[in-house]
């Protein structure tokens, strides 16, 4: 008999697409055609092949190790607690740099809605990280449901913006092929691995197929060839509509301008504001769920007091990383590229573990992953550097305390 706690098929592959798209989908298109040109199709195609195999890595993981999910205790499981320690921080550091970036993407909307520069997108971004946190220290917690319909509405707003845009495609737009060298897909890959971000979801939930044997690889099929679907067309819209303007950080925007006039470019605006709220909170609550259980926190009151040190502390590292883009100390691509080289560091941690405690083809596949995610790792300039400090930060702590669990993985991501 299927208890309530059991996940169909449809509503896991929903989770699992809601784990891997959110707002990064409206900006990292654009971004990465301004580094590529129209080779970064390239990056999209080698990053969707890596993205398979870490989706079999991470069910091969929840099926070896059942009832101890989550990305620091696969690691723990391999290499110890020193390992677990650092790829729990730089699990958080992701998430924590991650906000304010998922902030600029929804003002980059606003600001393009509204007619306002560069200054006026970061001050929207600061209003939003502001406002987001505020509601989520007063409680408020974005629910699975909501998560999901947001996530349905941004896939409809891709197609309708994929669709409605198609006849402006033109063949001239795809030449040259890679202006900026084959290094520009490298760099291009090294920012666009943060829409990949969100296989390590399928390991907890994976407990609560009722018949995961069976369910997992139809669950896994299906998230793939929808999120692949959803990436894939909408850089091949991006590149063949927009042309020299693929590089704009509204590429959604554009498109659905082209497809509905003025109403597609508030209706984007309205999206990114809603995706960006809901997706901001899940970082913040799921964040302070992890340190809480770090901490070995069981009291409510222990717990609400560790969660808002935190959240402040989010806001206040978001605050100064959105005031060093508005001074033009940092580029956006920079700025996505601190979360990514966080989420890429604990993916080496991951694979390095699966290639230690898997076996048969699934440990050659997460060999090879584990090469390719270093690839990557490499092109992303000086963000790794800030990785290997807080690796070395965790690595030189104590012990785990008295009363430690196990943390969940967060979902929700970017």
């Amino acid at each position: 008999m299927t208890s309530a706690a059991d996940l169909t098929t449809g509503r896991a592959t929903a989770l699992y697409v809601g784990a891997l798209l959110g707002p990064s989908v409206l900006l990292l298109p654009g971004l990465a055609a301004s580094l590529a040109g129209p080779a970064s199709i390239l990056a999209w195609s080698g990053l969707l092949v890596v993205s398979g195999l870490l989706a079999w890595i991470f069910s091969s993981l929840g099926t070896r190790l059942p009832g101890r999910g989550g990305v620091a205790a696969y690691t723990a499981a391999a290499f110890g607690p020193r390992a677990e320690r650092a790829v729990t921080w730089c699990f958080l550091g992701g998430v924590s740099c991650g906000a304010p970036v998922v902030c600029l993407i929804g003002a980059a909307y606003v600001s393009r809605l509204l007619g306002g520069g560069h200054l006026a997108t970061v001050l929207v971004a600061t209003v939003l990280l502001v406002a987001v946190v505020a509601l989520t220290l007063g409680g408020a917690r974005a629910s699975s449901t909501a998560q999901l319909v947001l996530v349905a509405v941004l896939i409809a707003l891709i197609a309708l913006a994929v669709v409605g845009s198609a006849p402006q495609a033109k063949a001239a737009n795809w030449h040259p092929f890679a202006p900026h060298g084959w290094t520009g897909v490298g760099h291009a890959s090294s920012v666009l691995m943060l829409s990949f971000v969100g296989w390590e979801a399928i390991a907890p939930l994976t407990a609560r197929l009722h018949d995961p044997r069976r369910q997992l690889p139809r669950v896994i099929t299906a998230a793939f060839v929808i999120t692949s679907a959803v990436y894939l067309s909408l850089s091949v819209a991006t590149i063949a509509v927009l042309g020299r303007n693929a590089g704009s950080p509204v590429p959604v925007a554009d498109l659905l301008h082209l497809a509905l006039g003025r109403a597609g470019g508030v209706i984007a605006a309205a999206a990114a504001i809603a995706l960006t709220l809901a997706a901001t909170n899940a970082y913040l609550t799921g964040a302070a769920e992890m340190v809480a259980g770090l901490r070995g926190q069981k009291r409510a009151s222990e717990r609400a007091a560790g969660s808002r040190r935190l959240q402040l502390g989010v806001a206040a590292a978001g605050v100064v990383l959105l005031g060093a883009a508005g001074a033009g100390l940092v580029t956006t691509a920079e700025l996505v590229a601190l979360p990514t080289a966080m989420f890429l560091t604990v993916y080496v941690g991951c694979t390095a573990a699966a290639a230690r405690v898997l076996t048969g083809p699934v440990r050659s596949a997460a060999v090879l992953a584990c090469a390719a995610v270093l690839l990557v790792l490499a092109f992303s300039g000086w963000a790794p550097l800030l990785a290997l400090a807080v690796v070395a930060a965790a690595v030189g702590t104590r012990a785990r305390p008295a009363g430690y669990r196990e943390p969940a993985a967060i979902s929700g991501l970017p």
